[in-house]
């Protein structure tokens, strides 16, 4: 790889830490936390466990209309602190996020301010230490903190999503930092998700998410998978949740069930098809508390949404397949579901090691 020629061009800039990092910060390319120094070295050294040539393009990146190429990838990786061992996840989430359906030129420059969040599947978790266990969601993971970190800083640098300008977020998310963690499959009484999808037992896979918000909740008491599952449904109906107005645009929610909870569904017999089904049938509002709030003016409902009868139930999803099933976490009895932007698919992308 250091015979071939990157395309990036050079700056000179003082060898001192806080020197490079003022220079990246007044060129708009960080997200405000200290980055590691993409000296060309580094850079060589991320592409060379993967293969291509750097100026491949993996695609137009919305909304700057900028070409995703694995040079420019790579050093946003370096920025990012990731090691050469990740690249290959990092890629896979950029693929995922340039497929039309994700439409991350509205996830990411919506005021709803959409975290972009990866959910990572098979062996590669274990092998790269990717956290699905405790404390999944927050810091203390290099790996998840990095890669989800490399995602967010492509997306800022080649698609232009800068807060004040192309990333109009009223408030934004720490997602937007990095939001990346695995399914805990170890613990999951499930088929994990690659293999829920038809993706062959020892794949790997990445899930591009555009989340809205992490509502969490607590189910200590009931003793019952369908006690968890009634504490969860009564979670998700709510004033105020955009996902109910937005079904026919293509809505998606993730249910993160923590593993004990996972246990005692499972143990009352049911699978992840079942809970998507539950929680389709049993998350709806009635018409008469959507009227005339939150998006109510924005609503995009199929025809069989009766809006002339105010007890009319509207679900919080198009369908129970538009339910995502995730077993994360440690122990406790904590779960959560993130409500999807609304006009945005999910995106899965197998993680493929270029030699």
């Amino acid at each position: 790889m250091s015979s071939v020629s990157l395309n990036a061009r050079r700056v000179d800039v003082p060898d001192s830490f806080q020197a490079i990092q003022d220079y990246c910060w007044e060129q708009g390319w960080t997200d405000g936390l200290p980055v590691v120094p993409p000296t060309e070295p580094l850079v060589r050294e991320m592409l060379a466990g993967y293969g291509g040539a750097p100026s491949l393009s993996l695609g137009t990146m919305q909304p700057r209309n900028a070409q995703a190429t694995l040079e420019k990838i790579a050093i946003n990786a370096v920025m990012a602190g990731c090691t050469p061992d990740y690249f290959p996840v990092v890629v896979a989430a950029v693929k995922a996020s340039l497929g039309k359906d994700f439409n991350l030129g509205g996830n990411a420059a919506t005021t709803g301010g959409a975290a972009q969040v990866m959910i990572i599947n098979g062996p590669i978790a274990a092998e790269l230490e990717i956290n699905g266990d405790a404390a999944c969601f927050g810091p203390g993971s290099r790996s998840n903190a990095a890669i989800g970190r490399a995602l967010r800083l492509v997306i800022r640098n080649v698609g232009g999503l800068v807060p004040g300008e192309m990333d109009k977020a009223t408030l934004a998310t720490p997602g937007r930092y990095s939001f990346c963690f695995a399914e805990n499959e170890a613990r999951s009484p499930w088929e994990p998700r690659n293999v829920q999808m038809g993706y062959p037992e020892g794949s790997s896979t990445v899930t591009l998410v555009a989340v809205r918000g992490v509502y969490t909740l607590m189910e200590s008491t009931s003793p019952t998978g369908l006690g968890v599952l009634q504490t969860i449904v009564g979670n998700m109906q709510a004033v105020g949740i955009s996902n109910y107005y937005q079904i026919g645009t293509g809505a998606q929610i993730v249910v993160v069930i923590c593993p004990e909870h996972a246990e005692e569904i499972a143990a009352s017999g049911l699978s992840k098809s079942d809970v998507q089904e539950f929680i389709y049938q049993n998350a709806r509002m009635p018409l008469r508390i959507l009227m005339d709030r939150a998006h109510y003016g924005n609503r995009n409902w199929p025809s069989w949404v009766d809006q002339s009868d105010p007890e009319t139930l509207v679900p919080i999803v198009l369908s129970s397949e538009d339910l995502v099933i995730i077993v994360a976490g440690g122990d406790g009895r904590h779960s959560a579901w993130l409500a999807g932007w609304g006009v945005t698919r999910m995106a899965t992308e197998e993680i493929i090691k270029h030699a």
